[in-house]
């Protein structure tokens, strides 16, 4: 079979789902239709916001299903009249079998770790919180548990001291829409050879990459300040680290921080303030004190602003006397 004749269905939503449609597309695979998330409200109006492989889908003519439930008649009905060789899902929501069950080679999914290792629905950010030096992504067959079907494809990246979740993300973009393409033509050559994943070697101790939530993206300053660094960086620039600080007024502030350095305190200084201390100098910097050195905080933003670096926030609004609450 050439891959012009292969019928493949693609599912995804977001951004990252686009790089891997895009490289199908534009390498001559035919996507005989695209199943994404329904439109849902955005923005301050709550305007219906089409999902950016819809926008990609309608923008290259491809046939289009939104289905509210995937188990809905009408929709399996629809998606069974492709007549799909190949399922293929790149960041998009859990599938039921008779959804993933339905082509005759499969379904499979692209995921954004090295498996199984950050099973779940954040493994970018997790990856960069925990102050991982690597990750990956792995394609793999889809199974009734998530995120556990058998290993086709995997590759490797650094992640770098410096990178932000978002850095790692588009880095792991690319790097998918590629494996991707390779794990296709795998398929069609009938070069497969799924590895359970119970049966990979893993060094330590598997991690989870649970859904984060605004509670769970909130910085805890009792901790090492590398530990609150990679917190940072690992939610950056979305959905990012937060953290409330109490002014002379009572009321409280909630800060979005996005970008840090770490500054360890002064050896010759024995004297250690508490952590969530906050230092300024109320013109060009903001720092922020955890347990073993400050966090200078390099951009941020307010309630209802814009994202600022320090300097120019610090030119409109003052910080004096506000403390950090938890």
């Amino acid at each position: 079979m050439e891959k012009k004749d292969l019928s493949i269905v693609y599912m995804g939503t977001p951004d990252f789902a686009v790089e891997s449609l895009s490289r199908l597309v534009e390498e001559g695979y035919h996507i005989a239709g695209v199943i994404t998330m329904p439109d849902k409200p955005a923005g301050r109006g709550h305007k219906l916001q089409a999902s950016p492989v819809k926008q990609y889908a309608l923008e290259h003519h491809l046939p289009l299903l939104q289905p509210e439930r995937l188990k809905d008649e009408t929709f399996l009905a629809q998606l069974r009249s492709w007549h799909a060789d190949l399922q293929i899902v790149v960041a998009f929501r859990m599938l039921p079998e008779v959804v993933w069950n339905m082509p005759p080679m499969g379904t499979f999914n692209l995921h954004a770790s090295l498996l199984p290792d950050y099973r779940g629905a954040a493994p970018i950010n997790w990856a960069v919180i925990n102050g991982e030096t690597q990750t990956g992504v792995t394609t793999f067959f889809l199974q009734h548990e998530i995120d556990t079907g058998a290993i086709l494809r995997q590759e490797r990246i650094a992640i770098a001291d410096t990178d932000n979740a978002g850095i790692v993300h588009d880095k792991l973009m690319r790097l998918g829409a590629r494996l991707v393409t390779q794990t296709v033509d795998d398929i069609l050559g009938g070069h497969v050879h799924p590895i359970a994943q119970e049966q990979m070697a893993v060094n330590g101790t598997l991690h989870t990459a649970p859904k984060l939530f605004k509670e769970s993206c909130r910085i805890h300053w009792h901790q090492p300040a590398k530990h609150v660094y990679n917190f940072i960086r690992g939610l950056a620039p979305y959905p990012a680290a937060w953290t409330t600080l109490q002014l002379p007024s009572g009321e409280p502030l909630t800060l979005k921080i996005f970008e840090a350095e770490v500054l360890p305190y002064p050896t010759e200084d024995p004297s250690r303030p508490a952590p969530g201390t906050l230092l300024t100098d109320h013109k060009s910097y903001l720092r922020m004190a955890a347990e073993d050195g400050y966090l200078d905080i390099r951009s941020l933003q307010l309630p209802g602003k814009k994202r600022l670096a320090t300097d120019e926030l610090l030119r409109g609004f003052r910080f004096a006397d506000a403390k950090i609450v938890g």
